[in-house]
């Protein structure tokens, strides 16, 4: 019987790339009739972020509210920032070197509707720090979860699951709701993912029939460069990384996140795949407080395919304009471009936005480059997002590590594929991780309820 569901599964999974062969088909064949199909696409994207707000709060009020120690919590969300923190500057600087050695925009020259696109993504580009700041603060509590902010749901979380945590055994009802409305938030999640090919057909063939081949062909170098780039850094850097500090092969995790990565390269948003990165995050043997509050703040602080992005994009620019980056000027805009676009991570072309803002700050004469790779943007959208999510699931497993939060023989098991991730429900309630020893007493019935799955998980997958 686990064995058809499975199959069910792999069905879906062959139906998307079909889709978006046949996207990139219809793309290219009819283009005016392609782009009128960008809704079906845009439909999916929207169908996935409704779940997002209600899995981010229960993961975290679930994980946060069964930890004996608030000040755990803590000391993983600082040291997820910080990581962060650094993989940002290390991609920063990758994108510095490769961008210097190729100098993708030599050549090229700028036309005066190229110069009219990159005014009008200049236009509305990036708030200010201190706007970002206020900005994770909802105007209700209920408003958290309808203005699709993942931050706000994430503040929201933390504060109801350090109140649960706080009310000792009267908070035990509460946490087995929570539990329940999870998985009933995950069984519509797998419901939703049965409209992927659509969705996947839609994007692809709208951004196909808007881009066409010239673009593409004339902007090959700086393309090709960024995905090369970017596999360099998810390879080399967070594949050496997660070898010494975890040893788990970087291939092997990618692997088990394969269908994850078929979503993002569809739809070209790491949002989509966010509330499967949670489920699988806790299948591989990550506990629930680290995962919880590692991967939602991931998603706005953790912006590595961003960095390089950003970096790269500003040297095309100024290369193709004639007006090349001192190393100073490249340190000082791009340092500046990391912390502007904090909280655009997830989000189909902030991007964009984020690097006109930039360049209006620092070298307002740039702005009009930015004309020149919007109609390529999409396709780097796809290698910013990819990278951006491989290390979100990098980060998760090494503070799990960091932490002892993380069950490597579990995780050895689930990617050698002897533990199937369970895609009809997407949750697992019992990965036998570390943080099940910091289940406080009275919290135990709570635990005890999740545990009656754990066998089911196991032995019915």
């Amino acid at each position: 019987m686990a064995a058809a569901k499975r199959d069910r599964t792999h069905y879906l999974y062959i139906a998307v790339i079909a889709a978006v062969l046949l996207g990139i088909l219809v793309g290219f064949t009819a283009p005016g009739v392609a782009v009128e199909l960008k809704p079906l696409g845009t439909g999916f994207v929207d169908l996935i972020k409704m779940m997002i707000s209600p899995v981010i709060f229960c993961t975290i009020v679930l994980g946060v509210g069964s930890v004996r120690k608030a000040a755990k919590v803590g000391a993983v969300g600082g040291l997820a920032l910080g990581y962060f923190m650094i993989m940002s500057t290390v991609a920063l600087a990758i994108g510095l070197v490769v961008g210097n050695i190729l100098e993708p925009g030599s050549g090229l020259h700028i036309t005066e509707a190229a110069r009219s696109a990159g005014a009008a993504q200049a236009g509305g580009a990036s708030e200010s720090t201190a706007d970002f700041l206020l900005s994770i603060i909802p105007t209700t509590m209920v408003s958290a979860f309808t203005e699709g902010s993942v931050l706000q749901t994430l503040l929201i979380a933390l504060l109801a699951g350090f109140a649960i945590q706080a009310m000792g055994s009267s908070g035990e009802p509460i946490l087995r709701g929570i539990g329940h409305i999870q998985r009933l938030v995950f069984r519509i999640l797998a419901m939703i993912m049965w409209a992927a090919p659509v969705g996947a057909f839609g994007a692809i063939a709208a951004v196909v029939g808007e881009t066409g081949l010239d673009a593409l062909k004339s902007l090959a170098m700086i393309m090709i460069g960024f995905y090369v780039t970017c596999a360099l850094f998810v390879f080399l850097v967070l594949g050496a990384l997660l070898r010494v500090v975890s040893g788990i092969n970087i291939l092997s995790l990618l692997k088990y996140l394969g269908r994850e990565f078929l979503l993002i390269l569809s739809t070209s948003s790491s949002e989509s795949a966010l509330p499967r990165l949670i489920a699988k995050m806790e299948h591989v043997g990550v506990s629930k407080p680290v995962v919880g509050i590692t991967v939602p703040t991931g998603y706005s602080f953790n912006l590595d395919g961003t960095a390089i992005y950003l970096t790269m994009s500003s040297l095309f620019i100024a290369e193709a304009m004639g007006d090349p980056l001192s190393i100073g000027e490249q340190v000082s805009l791009l340092l500046f471009m990391i912390i502007a676009s904090k909280g655009a991570a997830g989000v189909t072309g902030a991007g964009l936005a984020t690097l006109a803002g930039g360049l209006q700050s620092h070298r307002p004469e740039l702005v009009d480059g930015v004309g020149l790779i919007v109609g390529i943007d999409r396709f780097m959208s796809e290698a910013r997002a990819m990278t951006n999510f491989a290390g979100n699931a990098v980060a998760t497993v090494l503070i799990g590590t960091w932490t002892k939060e993380f069950d490597k023989e579990r995780a050895e098991q689930v990617l050698a594929g002897k533990i199937p991730f369970d895609e009809k429900t997407l949750v697992d309630d019992g990965h036998g991780g570390p943080a099940e020893a910091d289940a406080p007493a009275p919290v135990e019935p709570a635990g005890a309820d999740l545990d009656k799955g754990r066998g089911r998980d196991k032995a019915g997958v």
